[in-house]
């Protein structure tokens, strides 16, 4: 079994020159021979810093060059990469850092300043080292580099990263070299990747997908990785060509975006002539709706892909196939290199269209949750099953469908109601940019159906309107009793929608 390291050093040994990233800002690239040299280097650095092996070791920065030099030679060098997130907020920040037992901090000057308040209470248990995304950091002068490199193994501690926390304190997933490993190689095997392939990572390297699917796997699948400093939709279009990218992962509010800035300005890309050297997208993080999947498909002529992933499973755990007559609008698709299942309340295997949550078991699933073994024993069973907390159903032919989650799902009148199913029906109403449905306590029903969305630029219509809509399509039961318009819908650092804080953004407008 693989390490980072010895997956590294293969590469370096075979092809030192061919490169593996390019960064668009600064006009950088890093071969796989600078990868190892640079992952060497971090280890002489961090040795005389006094960071052994298995210490925690964390980042906060925007992508950029320096940012996946940083992520790959921590883990090379046997050390844990603690990708910070940069929107989680000052208090999850303040956790994080104490929770982790973090030895160094990589930082950019931006976010030293945004978070100074925060940063000056771990001054003296934390080494602070100024870092540019681009140009790397400033090393202490007094250390005294130690080259002495720690012995890894697959089961060794890779990667800790705390989950969004969109309920309670996050929860940091320990993921080994193993699971790192086996993250790459699903998403690889899934997408057939090749060394020809080169993707385009606009999603940020602090959270599971844009680390494992746009990094991981194309080196594990010997091939590239563009990584501009964050996501533009002026620029997207002109990264994916001039440096002919072949695939993109993005999350559903990036489809949604690149969909209403099309429409809002006037592009000079031909994109049927991009699509054509594209091979796919790929969607992950949450949900993508069946009219926006569609919509994208039409205006840009490129295949999208969607996929289903999790922090605590080094992401992904479905795909749709390549093939398009293959796979289903709707679904996330089918187990690639670890096995699904549904299970009803009792635990028992549900029967094909049954609903019931969805539980994952194979070599991508985490070591546990960092210090806290409760988290751990109820997250993972005694046969090594993760119980993911997503309510879905597997079809006849093997696709499975997630209709929400448990916490989120609305229960009205003893009846149970899939947010999701209100989502798909909004959006296919024009004017929708964003759309998300959640319950909210109520009187005579227990629950009632609400829902908050935004707009697209330019369109308008009325919340009367949109709730004859959804009844028509739904029924006066399921559809929502209120719609509130909202200029952007709160998400996580991923771009999912975050439900559950509309339940207070919605009490707050009551």
């Amino acid at each position: 079994m693989y390490t980072v390291r010895s997956i590294i050093d293969a590469r370096a040994e075979l092809q030192p020159e061919t490169v593996f990233q390019i960064a668009p800002e600064p006009g950088l690239e890093l071969t796989y021979a600078g990868l190892r040299s640079t992952a060497h280097m971090l280890n002489r650095r961090l040795g005389g810093l006094g960071v052994a092996g298995g210490d925690k070791v964390g980042f906060l920065l925007d992508n950029g060059h320096w940012t996946t030099a940083l992520f790959l030679g921590v883990m090379y060098a046997g050390r844990v990469i603690l990708p910070l997130n940069a929107v989680a907020g000052p208090d999850q920040l303040s956790y994080v850092l104490s929770h982790s037992d973090a030895k160094v901090l990589f930082i950019s000057g931006c976010y030293k300043e945004k978070f100074s308040s925060v940063l000056d209470k771990f001054t003296g248990n934390v080494l602070m080292i100024a870092t540019d995304e681009d140009t790397g950091p400033v090393w202490p002068q007094d250390a005294k580099p130690d080259a002495a490199m720690p012995v890894l193994t697959p089961e060794d501690e890779a990667l800790l990263i705390y989950t969004s926390g969109t309920t309670g304190l996050p929860k940091g997933a320990l993921l080994t070299h193993r699971n790192v490993i086996a993250g790459g190689e699903n998403s690889a095997g899934a997408h057939e990747l090749t060394n020809k392939d080169r993707a385009l990572c606009v999603l940020p390297l602090y959270h599971i997908n844009g680390e494992m699917v746009t990094v991981i796997a194309p080196l594990m699948s010997n091939g590239s990785v563009v990584m501009p400093h964050r996501f533009s939709a002026k620029q997207f279009w002109r990264w994916t060509s001039d440096y002919e990218c072949t695939w993109f992962s993005v999350v559903p509010t990036i489809i949604s975006y690149l969909l209403e800035h099309d429409e809002r300005e006037a592009q000079d890309h031909n994109y049927r002539k991009i699509g054509s050297r594209v091979r796919f997208g790929r969607s992950a993080s949450s949900a993508l709706p069946p009219a926006i999947h569609r919509a994208f498909e039409d205006r840009f002529g490129i295949r999208v892909v969607e996929t289903m992933g999790l922090t605590e499973t080094a992401a992904q755990i479905l795909s749709n196939p390549l093939p398009p007559e293959k796979s289903k609008y709707g679904s996330p698709g089918r187990p690639y290199g670890n096995r699904a299942k549904i299970v009803n309340e009792q635990g028992e295997d549900a029967i094909d269209g049954v609903k019931g949550e969805l539980l994952i078991q194979g070599d991508n699933v985490m070591k546990g949750y960092y210090k806290n073994p409760e988290a751990t024993r109820t997250a993972i069973d005694a046969d090594g099953w993760f119980h993911t907390g997503d309510i879905a159903y597997r079809d006849e032919d093997g696709f499975y469908f997630i209709t929400g989650r448990i916490k989120e799902l609305i229960i009205k009148g003893g009846e149970n109601i899939a947010p999701r199913e209100i989502d798909d029906v909004l959006y296919k109403h024009p004017a929708i940019l964003e759309a998300a449905a959640f319950g909210m306590p109520d009187n005579n029903y227990g629950e009632e159906v609400m829902a908050c969305v935004a707009f697209k630029s330019g369109e308008i219509c009325s919340s009367d309107e949109l709730q004859a809509f959804c009844v028509e399509n739904l029924g006066k039961f399921k559809a929502p009793k209120a719609i509130y318009v909202l200029k952007d819908l709160p998400k996580g650092p991923s771009g999912k929608i975050q439900r559950l804080k509309l339940v207070d953004i919605v009490a707050e407008l009551s």
